[in-house]
């Protein structure tokens, strides 16, 4: 089992989903990909940020989120959002978790801010003029600070 999954809701730019594919290999993360996607996975600009790590991602593609939530019934998730109100360094994460990004112009489906309120978290952002972060970077983010909380486990 993987320690940490990450969860793409419909992932828009290839760049990002290569960068995060890219991650998820060096960390040993699965990677699960809510469709629609805003491109192919044979896409150059994906495998080019993805690089030569593409073929040892293991990864998950869904129609949609319900086929997610009926593979991954037992799935603990967190949700990533600039609309949470508690922040993701006050999370204790535990392998196993799944941390859940949305799309990289409109974020995760307003259902969502409802349905999964006391899951959703932040990072902060204290600069005055940032409405958001880049995709790939909010989440390596959260990814190491999981990791970090986790550390004896991520030993070479």
């Amino acid at each position: 089992m993987f320690p940490f999954h990450i969860v793409l809701f419909e992932p828009e730019i290839p760049q990002n989903t290569g960068t995060i594919g890219r991650m998820c290999v060096s960390t040993g993360t699965d990677l699960h990909l809510i469709e629609p996607l805003g491109f192919t996975i044979d896409d150059a600009h994906l495998r080019r940020a993805g690089l030569d790590y593409w073929q040892y991602l293991s990864y998950r593609r869904y129609p949609d989120w319900d086929a997610f939530l009926e593979a991954n019934p037992d799935a603990n998730l967190y949700f990533f959002s600039t609309h949470g109100v508690k922040s993701y360094w006050d999370e204790r994460y535990e392998p196993g978790d799944w941390l859940v990004f949305g799309r990289e112009t409109s974020g995760l489906p307003l259902e969502f801010y409802e349905r999964y309120r006391e899951r959703l978290r932040i990072i902060p952002m204290p600069g005055e003029h940032s409405r958001s972060l880049n995709l790939a970077n909010s989440v390596s983010i959260v990814l190491y600070e999981a990791m970090r909380q986790q550390a004896k486990g991520f030993q070479k």
